[in-house]
């Protein structure tokens, strides 16, 4: 049998992360992904300035900066005819005032490259993680299906759950997360950009800074500006990510309905999306039929216990998040920082027990609470505009007090960037100041 001191199951960012943190603290670490690539379209692609500042720590910060993404500095919401500004980075502390909207192959593949220069770090593609293995009780490693197929086994001290909001490891483990209830489910649809003359909507948008945005803006600066637009009216709800070839569209719909809705033509959802975004019918035809459709089902949960013994979860597989806000990659990078530093010199002694686990859970239910709570306020908006009720003229009190005191967008963009109780990176696997960046 195939022995690893920790075997993380998945290769999503909280996944590598923290074997990246692991391998420069000197545990050997096995991560087993089960896709031959990161390429996947509609994941959370938003890198919060909390993160940012954790790769400059981590000497990866040049690397970042070489990638192609935008910068988007404030987050906006269109109800009916009436535009709020919900959080403003322009002004929280830090060296990054913004979220980095790149897409999370790229940040994975710099993950990796980073993580590969460790020689404790091993990552396994085309493996999947199937089951537990367990003894007297105690998870001790994992049963995979290698990249050929073939069942295998690979023991560990310690393994950790990293595998999602449908996590295989944590069913296998008899771990039953609290479900809360969400209104609505996402359909994902790709649209492509129609040229660079018509790029944008045609309709009251604004750039991150204020200004209004044209018809002939260049395709260059729409990608650069970071425009994500989130459009709530007539019923309907929806945020769009311009990626500069194609829009990254999520439509709201109301939970369960996904069946029924289909029923339709694929022209109504076409209608729809034009109307909302005043998109033309060239747009919008990118959408060929229903199976470019795809269904994101939202659950919104949390364990009670995040751990058994020899066992951990965190991210997704700890706290299922709603998509809304683009916060649960953030959450999840953050459980790994912290897990890193509470558990490798356990790791490295061959001592982690349930207290070290718990630590790393009650380091971060804090936070976690607070998204989870703040989540559930948005779900009641969401609520409001899949019923038609939500309306420009009559917008909630937060959204009315954000309308007419500016300071409070600082605020909110300091909790959506930031965070409470930020992770920053432990000490063994800083970067010097003024060493050569790592990762490139």
């Amino acid at each position: 049998m195939e022995r690893t001191t920790c075997c993380i199951a998945g290769g999503g960012p909280a996944g590598m992360m923290l074997g990246l943190l692991l391998a420069r603290a000197g545990v050997e670490v096995t991560v087993l992904e089960k896709h031959g690539d990161f390429l996947r379209d509609f994941r959370g692609d938003t890198v919060h300035p909390s993160t940012l500042r954790l790769l400059d720590e981590l000497g990866l910060g040049e690397a970042f900066a070489r990638l192609p993404f935008a910068e988007l500095t404030e987050m906006r919401a269109q109800i009916g005819s009436t535009t709020v500004v919900m959080a403003d980075m322009r002004r929280i502390p830090g060296r990054h005032k913004y979220f980095a909207m790149v897409p999370q192959w790229d940040f994975l593949d710099l993950l990796a490259r980073a993580a590969s220069e460790e020689p404790c770090f091993t990552l396994r593609m085309r493996t999947e993680v199937r089951g537990l293995l367990t003894e007297d009780g105690r998870i001790t490693g994992v049963r995979f299906l290698d990249e050929h197929g073939t069942p295998r086994e690979l023991a560990a001290d310690l393994t950790v759950a990293c595998d999602g909001r449908d996590s295989v490891v944590r069913q296998a483990a008899g771990l039953r997360q609290q479900l809360f209830d969400v209104p609505m489910d996402v359909w994902q649809v790709r649209v492509d950009a129609p040229p660079s003359s018509q790029l944008l909507p045609r309709s009251r948008l604004r750039s991150s800074g204020g200004t209004p945005l044209r018809r002939g803006d260049s395709h260059a600066d729409a990608l650069k500006d970071g425009r994500v637009f989130a459009r709530f009216g007539g019923g309907q709800a929806a945020v769009t990510m311009d990626r500069g070839t194609y829009y990254q569209t999520s439509y709201l719909i109301e939970k369960g309905r996904d069946a029924a809705l289909r029923a339709h033509d694929i022209q109504w959802l076409r209608d729809r999306l034009g109307a909302l975004f005043d998109w033309d019918d060239e747009v919008t035809a990118a959408i060929g039929s229903w199976d470019d459709v795809k269904l994101l089902e939202v659950t919104f949960g949390r364990l009670r216990r995040w751990y058994r013994q020899g066992l951990l979860c965190i991210g997704d597989a700890a706290h299922t998040m709603s998509p809304v806000g683009g916060v649960g990659v953030n959450l999840a990078l953050q459980d790994a920082v912290a897990a890193a530093r509470i558990l490798a010199a356990p790791l490295r002694r061959g001592t982690v027990g349930t207290a070290e686990l718990a630590r790393v859970q009650k380091r971060r239910h804090l936070p976690m609470s607070v998204v989870q709570r703040s989540q559930q306020a948005e779900h009641t908006m969401i609520r409001d505009a899949l019923a038609g009720t939500l309306d420009g003229d009559r917008l909630p009190v937060p959204m009315r007090l954000l309308r007419r005191v500016p300071p409070l967008r600082t605020v909110t963009g300091y909790l959506g960037g930031i965070g409470v109780r930020p992770e920053r990176a432990p000490a063994f696997a800083r970067v010097r100041p003024g060493a050569r960046s790592r990762g490139g």
